[in-house]
């Protein structure tokens, strides 16, 4: 399987350090900040005029809005839970456990990139903060937003779904990725670059590897084969 998939491999590791690259070499980011700063501006100017959008702004924000996008995660990887027999069900919730600590694994290398950059709330001033405006506890700023860790978390779950599923339940997934990052972005919290450059070309490099090749796949199999339990491979 990797060596079949190199070539998709080697692609998307170029397509993701290039991304990477041509947001970090640049002086003050290049091409790429006039689009962040615009975007920001967009949203932003909207806050102070219409009451309805600045209530869905802080809404969407709160960390209690995060259940949703958890929800609806939940509720496409259940579509096809149910649809299992006893020892389908066991390597569904293996599965998901790895998808959970790529996840956690995947965000912490982003830690390590060598960028640490403010969100747009804590960069521009004179600016509307929508906690300040709404009343309504909101996450509007970061002080290290790049890459955007909600972002990547939605992305690796749109991989695994195409991965292990259909291109039906990737396609809703990457749904879930623009829905769900939106918020973020059109509060402040994250720059557009922090999740379409940062966490994009974190996910094509690190999952291009880990989905691609035998390395998910043995994972999967060795815990799956290493836990007692009904559907255990053998019983």
């Amino acid at each position: 399987m990797g060596l079949r998939n190199l070539p998709a491999i080697l692609l998307l590791n170029v397509f993701g350090i290039g991304l990477f690259l041509s947001w970090y070499l640049p002086e003050n980011h290049g091409f790429w900040f006039p689009i962040d700063s615009s975007i920001f501006h967009y949203f932003n100017q909207h806050l102070a005029t219409n009451s309805s959008f600045l209530k869905l702004v802080a809404i969407t924000n709160n960390r209690a809005f995060d259940s949703v996008s958890l929800l609806a995660m939940g509720l496409l990887f259940l579509y096809f839970f149910v649809k299992q027999d006893a020892a389908g069900k066991r390597w569904m919730i293996i599965m998901g456990i790895v998808m959970l600590l790529t996840a956690v694994l995947l965000n912490q290398s982003g830690r390590l990139l060598p960028v640490e950059r403010p969100s747009p709330t804590l960069t521009f001033t004179d600016i509307n903060r929508v906690s300040e405006l709404s009343g309504i506890p909101t996450k509007d700023s970061s002080r290290d937003s790049f890459p955007g860790d909600h972002g990547l978390m939605l992305m690796i779950y749109a991989a695994f779904m195409l991965r292990y599923f259909t291109r039906w339940a990737f396609c809703i997934a990457v749904g879930y990725v623009i829905i769900f990052s939106l918020p973020r972005i059109m509060v402040g919290a994250h720059w557009f670059t922090d999740i379409y450059v940062g966490a994009l070309s974190m996910a094509c490099v690190g999952l291009s590897w880990w989905l691609l090749t035998p390395a998910s796949d043995a994972t999967i199999n060795f815990i799956n084969r290493s836990i007692p339990g009904k559907g255990k491979p053998g019983n």
